[in-house]
């Protein structure tokens, strides 16, 4: 998805409160107002009336509240019209919608100043009529308020119903956009955390002028850790400037699941059209939620038998019971075992690593088998996969922590998938403990590894190092550990001890003597090759500590 540069700038709607009430204009156009006149400020006549106050004490701006329109005679100000001025800007700082004043009894007539001051600002100055009573304005704009505010929560009352039925009858995001799209007349997609499109609705017009101009608008912002609690201040609705395209997050729990994105071509989307969407979002949220849930039992279940099928444990149906599923175990395969490092036991780094690993198994085998388990996740995949960069590209996608994965060799069926798995999973861990977190071993190339790895009587290996290396087998004293290397390098270069002495920095006589007092503990292994290959097999065993 591409960002179009003539895409509308964003701004925040609301706070998710919907401003239930009439607009300026609307007002001056009741009855009782027939014969008023606007004086200034035309640029606000869309502010929106919510209720109705009347000035008759000089201090009325502790009382007056945002979104009312004040009626006055100007009997607080008769003896200070040069005031006026001043008060239009403390009645538009405060939000109020308009003043309506009458003249003649108290004031004659506004200042200039007053009325520069409220075209500058958009503040609706409105004359009345003397014929006409406070009391006939106040109950014909209240009345009409009312009205609006009824008929408002009771298209949002109809639209929820309409909504939260399309969940009780098993219904999902296409129904939810599609039933979006017929109340309000838009086109409507449904996005998931990653903007990618699940579902969208409307005429096939505007649904393209969606997909084209509007998508960029429901693209995430980069999203938190699985598990991060979405801040209040992201969950608000935002709107284009224009006021044609609306974006509502879908939220449950907390958690951004996605986005719901509308755009009307024919007329700017009002604040009960964004009611309307908000709703639609939190019955989104109820299909998300509802489909995780069928997803989990169904993880769940296909974890289970995978586990039961490496286990031997699988039953006769095995190959017709991963059909059911999409996999095809019948065919030569390989096992894939990814193991979470130790530094990054957490459930989310479990979850992060199973989504990279099944998307990546999508990728180049669909007929593959992927599961969790507890601390790993396991693949099985045809035998001609690049199972190397399949592993590679699944560590790839998750860069909060790094787990180590074993690749078996081919097994030829089913019967034979407990031996491959065994064989993935001897190679994660002595890869790790070779190479390190995020390590990628195949058990093939795990050489005379491989061959203590089989060894399943750990302690049997450790009594051999104990016995092979004497002193040199504990951690607890330096010197020992340091003799340990230095036997290490002697091994490795074939007892060249001028090599030896390079790769360590030592001077020639210090590892003579160094040789000398390694072969007073452990025996004459410069001339003996059986307790060389001892030793080295020893040095190997505690490479592999914790196996």
């Amino acid at each position: 998805m591409t960002i179009d540069p003539a895409a509308p700038a964003m701004r925040l709607a609301s706070t998710g409160t919907i401003l239930h009430g009439v607009s300026v204009g609307e007002v001056l156009g009741v009855s009782t107002l027939a014969d008023a006149r606007l004086i200034a400020g035309k640029r606000g006549l869309d502010r929106i009336v919510q209720r109705l106050n009347v000035m008759e004490v000089p201090d009325i701006l502790a009382w007056v509240k945002p979104h009312e329109l004040l009626l006055t005679t100007g009997y607080p100000l008769r003896n200070t019209p040069q005031s006026l001025d001043r008060l239009v800007a403390d009645l538009d700082e405060r939000g109020l919608a308009a003043l309506a004043i009458k003249l003649g009894r108290y004031l004659d007539e506004l200042p200039e100043e007053m009325v520069e001051q409220a075209d500058r600002l958009g503040f609706p100055l409105i004359l009345l009529p003397n014929d006409v009573g406070f009391d006939d304005i106040l109950n014909q704009v209240l009345t009409d308020i009312l009205n609006r505010q009824a008929g408002l929560l009771a298209r949002a009352e109809e639209a929820h119903r309409a909504l939260v039925q399309i969940v009780l009858a098993g219904g999902g995001m296409r129904e939810v956009t599609a039933e979006v799209a017929g109340l309000l007349d838009v086109a409507v997609a449904a996005l998931d955390a990653g903007g990618q499109i699940l579902a969208s609705a409307g005429d096939a017009g505007q649904v393209a002028a969606l997909r084209e101009t509007c998508l960029t608008v429901g693209a995430p912002p980069e999203q938190p850790s699985p598990g991060t609690r979405v801040p209040s201040s992201s969950i608000a609705p935002v709107m284009a400037s224009d006021g044609h395209h609306a974006v509502v997050p879908v939220v449950a729990g907390g958690h951004h699941h996605g986005r719901i994105v509308a755009f009307s071509a024919s007329g700017a989307l009002t604040p009960s059209d964004i009611g309307i969407l908000e709703r639609a979002a939190t019955v989104a949220a109820l299909v998300v939620t509802k489909q995780e849930a069928v997803t989990a039992v169904e993880s769940k279940y296909r974890a289970d038998f995978l586990r039961d099928v490496l286990t031997g444990r699988g039953g006769t149906r095995v190959a017709e019971r991963a059909r059911a599923f999409g996999w095809d175990l019948e065919r030569p395969v390989s096992v894939l075992v990814a193991e979470i490092d130790p530094d990054a036991e957490e459930r989310p780094a479990q979850d992060r690593m199973l989504t990279a690993w099944q998307s990546a198994v999508r990728r180049y085998d669909p007929r593959g088998a992927v599961a969790g388990f507890s601390h790993e996740v396991v693949a099985v995949v045809g035998a001609g996969i690049d199972t190397i960069r399949l592993a590679r590209d699944a560590l790839a996608a998750v860069s909060d922590c790094t787990f180590s994965t074993g690749l078996s060799r081919v097994a030829g069926g089913a019967d034979l998938l407990p031996g491959a798995y065994g064989q993935a999973l001897k190679a994660a861990r002595v890869g790790r403990q070779l190479h390190g977190g995020g390590a990628v071993a195949h058990f093939d190339e795990l050489g005379v590894y491989r061959l203590l790895s089989l060894v399943n009587d750990t302690d049997e290996l450790h009594a051999f190092v104990r016995e092979t290396l004497g002193s040199l087998a504990g951690d607890d004293d330096v010197e020992n550990a340091d003799l340990r290397r230095t036997l290490q390098v002697l091994l490795e270069t074939n007892l060249n001890v001028a090599e030896t002495a390079r790769r360590l920095h030592f001077h020639y006589n210090t590892l003579r003597y160094r040789i000398g007092k390694l072969e007073r503990m452990l025996g004459n292994f410069t001339e003996d090759a059986h307790l060389r290959l001892n030793l080295t097999l020893a040095l190997h065993v505690l490479r592999m500590r914790g196996i």
